[in-house]
């Protein structure tokens, strides 16, 4: 509730004084029903010798008056929610191809950029410029909710929806999938980091190279148990583990710490229980050479 008051796009603002409109309106609405069912008490209320009142069988007056009320109250709102409406959805079909792809998978989210540049839990975005991004799904219903700087947005299987990403000021903005996808959609969340313009340049030229080639040692012995093991359902199915190294969490919100990087790599069920990835026999030394690898893919 508390980023609703606080927007930081002007989609999110737009979103924010629609909702603030309804809510005063709710709130005047609630006074003056309340302030009439308690002058009807005190007014009407039964009195010791009072006769019975006198009874008033139909009145045009107030029956327009309460039909003209609802309806001007109802199509104010409408006008304002259109208008909202058209300025924060982005279009159906957009003749300009999308700025990045985002895709809700169980139980995480990818981000590509038309460069090639991937990345996973995180997405970087300029500040102050408006980015259309095209939101799909990989399996089930899934629903993109970046709270201070977008609508929601439901990703359907099969279909491609599309939405503004927009942020006014530099910072880290928690997002979330906002429909229920399996048992561990509460765990399905993402950060949305908007940045200047030549930081994010720099980001995503740096995200579509290839990552540096493994120093020796146990960096080289990860590299060669993560292609026996690991490169082909990363490859085709799972996650790019592509600079891994540069990102701040893991599996949800599981900050990025070389312990959490091991456990997630031996053992992703105690994290996250019925993932897609199952847990990995790796010996200590083996796990250690992992870990060394991915901590060296910048």
């Amino acid at each position: 509730m508390g980023a609703l008051f606080h927007p930081q796009s002007p989609q999110a603002e737009a979103i924010s004084t629609l909702f603030q409109y309804v809510l005063l309106l709710a709130a005047i609405i609630f006074l003056v029903v309340s302030a009439l069912v308690v002058y009807s008490i005190l007014r009407y209320r039964a009195r010791p010798g009072a006769t019975e009142p006198r009874r008033t069988f139909g009145s045009r007056k107030a029956e327009i008056t309460w039909t003209a009320i609802p309806l001007l109250i109802v199509s104010a709102l409408f006008i304002l929610t259109v208008r909202t409406m058209a300025f924060v959805d982005a279009p159906r079909q957009p003749t300009q191809a999308p700025d990045l792809n985002i895709t809700g998978h169980q139980w995480w989210w990818e981000a590509r950029y038309p460069n090639g540049a991937v990345t996973v839990h995180e997405i970087h975005i300029p500040v102050g410029r408006r980015l259309l991004a095209e939101i799909q799904s990989a399996d089930v219903i899934h629903d993109f909710w970046v709270p201070q700087l977008a609508r929601k947005m439901d990703a359907v299987p099969g279909r491609s929806a599309y939405i503004w990403l927009e942020a006014d000021t530099p910072g880290t903005y928690q997002g979330t999938c906002s429909e229920f996808c399996g048992m561990q959609h509460a765990w399905m969340r993402f950060q949305i980091i908007a940045e200047s313009e030549p930081q994010f340049s720099a980001w995503v030229e740096h995200q579509a190279a290839p990552p540096p080639p493994p120093g020796a040692g146990l960096p080289a012995e990860g590299a060669r148990i993560y292609q026996q093991k690991c490169q082909d359902c990363h490859t085709r199915n799972g996650p790019s583990l592509d600079h891994i190294a540069s990102r701040k969490i893991l599996g949800g919100d599981l900050p990025n710490t070389p312990d959490n990087l091991a456990r997630w790599s031996a053992t992703p069920q105690s994290i996250k229980p019925g993932n897609h990835m199952p847990d990995q026999p790796l010996s200590p030394q083996d796990l250690r050479a992992v870990v060394a690898y991915l901590g060296s893919l910048p």
